[in-house]
């Protein structure tokens, strides 16, 4: 068997999206196999959390010993990269292993009631590639690649069950009104009105876990996009209390707290929004920690493959406040940013007898990444067109690992912006329609991005600005993002 990696132009684009079937059903003679059972698959998704919020990488105002745990039996990254600054992309960019040049869904576009504008239906996903081999798929949180119902839905796109919040919009709110469950809306009558009785993240875990139950005897991709730490602050009182007045003074944040289009998207008030944040990635850890204790119980610690990292980097919304937290790690940028500190992420992979321990990588990766990392690692059959890199050699050791040519990043808001790494070359530029100049810096001399030097490097910006123009396809269904 033999996955095929192609990097794309127009033509291979626009035969990626008309070829669905045929990338289902192609299969080749491999060279290359892994020899494992179809391992389990569990990808936890934080939300606008920053690289710098866990303490294995430098978080010192909170603690998360179970993500920390996870590192010390794993393998941590260093220098991986989101698909993208903000949410609907980055997720369209690890799920088709495509960046956001070529990826279906490239920004935050809204459907009214409820949802984002869908994934078209020819598109390949990941849950499709392993459903195809036989896995049951599962997505726990939040989608917002398609509203219920439609090409995009989740239903549509591989997976098997769904439970949480379809749409991005409504899920700024941690007390919602309703969730879905695969199909159907659920009501949640704590809920009503102003009242806060249902949590959401703790109804989608426990979801989660009964997943992994359910399917313990058979091969399952358990993806599990978390909404924490995304705004608005809320968490439940047994956390906040863990926190408040350890962060004073504290800065309260005057939200949106009524009327008829409450709980639909602006963000409520917090009083204390530093004990907030940090009650909100307690709780996230102490969920990851239920997760890694349900596979050790389960006996399947061998047999799968636990992977978290975060869809961009820190937000500066509903009273959050990542500097103080150091959330960026001394990155510049946060959220909508395509400097590091917006889509520099962290990465940690633990694969028991497989990964080695407690070890760390300088490997440079991305979310397009990870679908043909799996292929591989499943001795997949079926053909797609990638813009990825397998890095199941740095899972294993290292050796043979290949390096990309070069990364690429697209964002559709505040004017238009673009990014391209290579080698230690990034070259950024913002606010395209006002054609405002490129910004040249050199990764390993400058990582906080300080110094441009566009000026003194005009062949560099000449080469990459060019590889710029190549990294991108216009199609009809990418017309409703210009």
């Amino acid at each position: 068997m033999k996955l095929m990696h192609v990097w794309l132009g127009t033509f291979l684009m626009v035969c990626f999206f008309s070829c669905k079937d045929q990338n289902k059903q192609a299969a080749q003679a491999s060279n290359l196999r892994v020899e494992t059972s179809k391992p389990n698959i569990i990808y936890i998704l934080a939300d606008d959390l920053g690289y710098g919020d866990l303490s294995v990488y430098g978080q010192t105002k909170f603690s998360t010993p179970n993500i920390d745990q996870l590192a010390k039996e794993g393998l941590l990254f260093y220098q991986h990269y989101a698909g993208s600054p903000v949410c609907a992309p980055s997720r369209s960019a690890l799920l088709t292993g495509l960046h956001t040049g070529y990826t279906p869904i490239r920004g935050n576009k809204e459907i009214r009631p409820e949802g984002q504008v869908p994934m078209p239906d020819s598109t390949f996903t990941l849950a499709q590639l392993l459903k195809n081999k036989g896995y049951k798929t599962g997505v726990f949180g939040k989608w917002g690649l398609g509203f219920p119902g439609s090409d995009g839905d989740p239903l549509n796109q591989g997976f098997d069950e769904f439970y949480g919040y379809n749409c991005q919009r409504k899920a700024h709110h941690y007390y919602p009104y309703h969730l879905w469950k695969n199909d159907q809306k659920i009501l949640l009558e704590g809920n009503i009105g102003r009242n806060k009785e249902q949590y959401a993240p703790n109804l989608i875990h426990e979801e989660a876990l009964k997943f992994i139950d359910s399917n313990k005897d058979k091969p399952f991709f358990l993806f599990y996009p978390s909404i924490i730490p995304h705004a608005e602050l809320a968490a439940p009182q047994e956390y906040m209390d863990k926190f408040i007045d350890k962060f004073s003074p504290e800065k309260p944040f005057k939200g949106y707290d009524g009327d008829e289009d409450y709980r639909d998207g602006k963000y409520e008030s917090q009083a204390y929004p530093h004990a907030a944040f940090a009650a909100m990635m307690t709780l996230l850890d102490d969920q990851v920690g239920d997760i890694l204790k349900k596979v050790k119980d389960l006996g399947l610690e061998e047999n799968t493959i636990i992977i978290f990292s975060s869809d961009n980097g820190p937000h500066q919304e509903g009273g959050a406040d990542p500097d103080f937290f150091n959330s960026n790690a001394g990155f510049r940028g946060y959220k909508r940013d395509l400097y590091e500190g917006g889509i520099r992420v962290p990465m940690i992979v633990k694969w028991k007898g497989t990964v080695q321990e407690g070890s760390t990588t300088n490997h440079i990766s991305a979310f397009w990444d990870v679908m043909p990392t799996i292929a591989e690692i499943i001795s997949d059959d079926q053909m797609f067109i990638t813009n990825g890199v397998s890095f199941l050699p740095t899972l294993k050791g290292g050796e043979n690992q290949k390096q990309h040519d070069y990364l690429y990043w697209e964002f559709h808001e505040l004017g238009g912006r673009q990014a391209l790494l290579k080698n230690n070359w990034k070259l950024v530029r913002y606010n395209i329609k006002d054609e405002r100049p490129y910004e040249l810096y050199n990764l390993e001399k400058d990582p906080g991005e300080l110094n441009d030097l566009a000026n003194q490097f005009p062949e560099i910006v000449t080469e990459l600005s060019q590889l710029m123009i190549n990294s991108r396809t216009e199609s009809e269904i990418f017309k409703f993002l210009k």
